[in-house]
């Protein structure tokens, strides 16, 4: 008898195993704590949720409640800190953390003061503070009536403060910067836009604009991008000179420098 009460046992621990569950969320801490709806376990004894375990080590919260707290700030996090939150579950769990979205970064971070600017060495630079975590930086330059992506410089994540350089080509004339970022929320803009006056001499298109053939040459190195009648970027780059031997015959327009639309006919 005591050997089949042992295998009975021994069954029942390995059945209890093989029905309970783990559900995980994965995030940065941002100052705010957790909720989560707990239901009844299956067969309607106890909830769902027997234990929280925060980045390895279990939590104090009061779980047996059909929706309770999990009170990260107790257990003093860094904002920005990496944090895992598994919720131990009974049987096939319905439990869930209904605020997750709060462990996704958010831009939360400030431009110091006068940083942002363009320097001697062809670099646009700026430093931060505040940071909650890592979040992609996008710098744009306003150029040919639009915003224009320059560069994308992943985030350092420090809440003390760091410091960005990216490369940067500006065209001749005022050229105005702009920082973002992109978090749950949408994107975010670092305003005012900085604003940065190249002596540079303004780029020339040296060729017949009414009979352009195998090449566009231009008087100095510079960014383009020639689109046709229906507004489609047929080429893009930068250079002195562009090879446009593939384009079929017809009207096109081109954006370079700091001039918008140059009508060219392709023959």
């Amino acid at each position: 008898m005591k050997k089949y009460l042992s295998i009975a046992f021994s069954f029942l621990v390995f059945s209890s195993n093989l029905i309970a569950g783990t559900i995980t969320v994965e995030g940065t801490y941002q100052g705010k704590n957790l909720y989560v709806q707990n239901p009844f376990a299956e067969g309607g004894v106890g909830f769902c949720v027997y234990e929280v375990v925060v980045n390895g080590k279990p939590t104090t919260d009061e779980v047996q409640s059909s929706s309770f707290e999990i009170d990260l700030a107790a257990l003093k996090l860094a904002v920005g800190e990496k944090v895992v939150v598994k919720l131990n579950s009974k049987g096939d769990c319905k439990a869930k953390i209904v605020n997750p979205e709060d462990l996704k970064v958010r831009s939360t971070c400030e431009i110091v003061a006068q940083s942002a600017k363009v320097n001697k060495d062809g670099t646009f630079s700026w430093s931060t503070k505040g940071e909650s975590g890592k979040l992609p930086f996008i710098v744009e330059q306003y150029r040919w009536n639009k915003w224009v992506k320059v560069d994308e410089i992943e985030g350092k994540g420090r809440m003390e403060g760091a410091f960005y350089s990216v490369k940067y080509t500006p065209h001749s004339g005022e050229n105005k910067i702009r920082i973002k970022q992109v978090d749950v929320n949408g994107p975010r803009y670092f305003d005012p836009p900085v604003k940065y006056r190249s002596t540079t001499a303004p780029v020339k298109m040296e060729i017949n604009k009414e009979k352009v053939e195998d090449k566009i040459v231009f008087s100095d190195k510079t960014k383009f991008e020639i689109f046709d009648s229906f507004g489609t970027v047929m080429v893009k780059g930068e250079n002195v000179d562009i090879n446009v031997s593939n384009l079929k015959k017809g009207t096109y327009y081109i954006n370079f420098d700091n001039t918008t639309g140059e009508k060219f006919n392709k023959k």
